[in-house]
């Protein structure tokens, strides 16, 4: 199959652009599958995985393009990875979403949503788990004792939840994010970190800290922690439950709940961390999913509900 990849920016991208980071993993997953990729991008991207067409930013952002006009050549389908409200005509077409709309804002056409959580709060069946290569992560079985979030240090995002724990339970806490609060001395603030050394963190901690107050639509650094082998606490919101079983983390819905679960959360083995990440979350079963979605769409017109998930598995 060829497939055309459209995205807003450069690939791959420079720092942390998790939205980014996923459609790097669904071209380099479709190629690895034997599919053929034509990836549409700013000028400057450059992925040997894909045939790349370089366009200036502007167009691709331009409220009149024509995105049916971007479908090259000998391509069976054309999917966007940003916000397309009116459905091109004549192009077979999907695209993803990878936030949460608002209230009254309506579902975009042939949206594919990133959990069954995510798509069922906008009253729709399509769904793709993320995933991501599991070699750019570092297995480590052997902890530090430290406790670790990376993340938006904004309150939607609960990091005030892990700084809390922090302070009752006095286990040390390593945060990495955008700005800096004042921490007691058991808490350390990294700035913001990619690359080896976010992996080496996520690799040494003892548990990585999700306590989303938000919906989330997926949780990437979840599955993050998880190629790396090391368990999440996290709070029971959006993709969260689902994503995560008993075996590799545990839920809670209170402060008080997610420091009870934190006490024990090192009785998770690290192999089994790794080992369900393998199974859901790589950038071959993401790929996966999108080929049998493309495969239905075109047979159909229509986009078809998700496969299974880990949480129907329990």
């Amino acid at each position: 199959m060829h497939i055309a990849v459209v995205s807003l920016h450069r690939l791959p991208v420079q720092g942390y652009g998790g939205t980014e980071r996923i459609v790097v993993a669904l071209v380099r997953g479709l190629a690895a599958l034997g599919h053929r990729v034509t990836l549409i991008a700013p000028q400057g991207t450059k992925l040997r995985e894909a045939s790349v067409v370089e366009l200036l930013p502007k167009r691709l952002r331009d409220p009149a393009l024509d995105v049916a006009a971007l479908l090259p050549a000998g391509a069976d389908i054309l999917h966007a990875h940003f916000p397309v409200r009116q459905l091109p005509t004549g192009v077979p077409f999907l695209q993803t979403l990878y936030g949460n709309l608002k209230a009254a804002e309506a579902v975009p056409p042939h949206t594919v949503f990133l959990s069954k959580n995510h798509a069922a709060r906008f009253g729709q069946r399509a769904f793709v788990y993320a995933g991501l290569d599991p070699r750019e992560f570092v297995f480590r079985e052997r902890k530090d004792e430290y406790d670790f979030f990376i993340g938006r240090l904004h309150s939607a995002k609960g990091y005030h939840w892990a700084i809390e724990a922090a302070k009752r339970t006095g286990r040390r806490l390593v945060l990495a994010g955008g700005w800096r609060p004042t921490f007691s001395r058991r808490i350390k603030f990294v700035g913001e970190v990619d690359g080896n050394e976010k992996a080496e963190l996520l690799a040494g901690a003892r548990c990585l800290w999700m306590p989303a107050l938000w919906d989330e639509p997926f949780g990437l650094t979840t599955i993050e922690a998880l190629f790396s082998g090391t368990p999440v606490v996290a709070t029971r919101r959006g993709a969260l439950p689902e994503v995560l079983t008993e075996e590799v983390g545990a839920l809670g819905d209170t402060l008080d709940e997610l420091i009870e679960a934190s006490r024990t959360i090192g009785t998770r083995a690290p192999h089994a961390c790794r080992a369900h990440a393998e199974r859901w979350f790589t950038h071959v079963t993401q790929a996966e999913g999108y080929v049998s979605v493309y495969e239905h769409l075109l047979k159909t017109g229509e986009l078809p509900a998700g496969r299974a998930t880990p949480w129907a598995q329990r």
